[in-house]
């Protein structure tokens, strides 16, 4: 059983920078692919991006390409999502997720463990 744990949201103005943490314990962090992915009030959970389990190998969201990075540190047990250029359209509740697949997907419905969420609000 893997255990999830974001930090790192809260208020930022449109045009910041905001890095989200994931603190995995409980399993083998390497042996997972691991996701974000943001769910804005009314709107159905979406796919951010998502890294391998050697982190050669990064996906993104078309609407966030060149403006978010997704890494990990293994030694750390952790994956970050560092978001600049923020927009007011990004704000949501940020989940990781982790799934045993060398390579990951953008379905939310792969993954098999979830953190329970972090609150990112940008202003205008």
């Amino acid at each position: 059983q893997v255990q999830l744990v974001e930090s790192g949201g809260g208020l930022v103005q449109a045009g910041g920078s905001m890095r989200l943490s994931c603190a995995a314990s409980g399993g083998t962090f390497s042996s997972y692919a691991m996701g974000w992915f943001r769910q804005a009030p009314g709107k159905e959970r979406e796919f951010v991006a998502a890294i391998s389990w050697s982190g050669s190998n990064t996906y993104y969201a078309d609407s966030v390409k060149g403006r978010f990075t997704i890494s990990r540190d293994n030694a750390k047990n952790t994956v970050y999502l560092q978001m600049n250029s923020l927009k007011p359209e990004d704000t949501a509740v940020y989940y990781c997720a982790a799934v045993a697949k060398l390579r990951p997907g953008s379905n939310p419905d792969e993954y098999d463990y979830w953190g329970q969420g972090t609150q990112v609000t940008v202003s205008s």
